[in-house]
This record gives C-alpha cells, structure tokens and sequence, in this order.
C-alpha cells in the first residue's frame, strides 16, 4: 500500500465520519481559584462544529487521491 492511498483512505473516512456527526464534543477543566490547599476547578464542556462543506471536501479529495493511486503503475 502506497502512501498516497493511506491518505487517501484517512481523508475518506474522517470526511464520512465528520460530514455524519457534524462535530464533537469535550470537557474541560480549568483551575478558576486556588487558596493554599483548596482548589475551586470548573468543568467546562466545550464543541467542535465541522463544517459539512470541509467533510465533503475530504471526502472528495481521498476519493480523488485513491482512484489516481490505483491509475499509476
């Protein structure tokens, strides 16, 4: 397998799994204050929204990237 069509695979997938969940979501903790021993910690729960053009984008692009790695010899 070349080079050219792991990443064509990689695009391929994470355009299909980006365009389906359209973003993820994560927590996060932050130290809001902290007096000697006690500590007060936030947890904030923060999003990633992809943009279906970007997904479609990638998608496209490992289709393209496959279909010229399995043209050359």
């Amino acid at each position: 397998m070349t080079a050219t069509r792991i990443v064509g695979i990689v695009l391929l997938v994470l355009g299909i799994a980006g365009f389906f969940t359209g973003g993820f979501s994560f927590t996060k903790n932050t130290t809001q204050a902290q007096l000697g021993p006690i500590k007060l910690q936030v947890q904030e729960k923060e999003a990633v929204n992809i943009p279906q053009w970007l997904s479609l984008g990638a998608i496209v692009l490992g289709g393209v990237l496959l279909v010229l790695s399995f043209k050359r010899p």
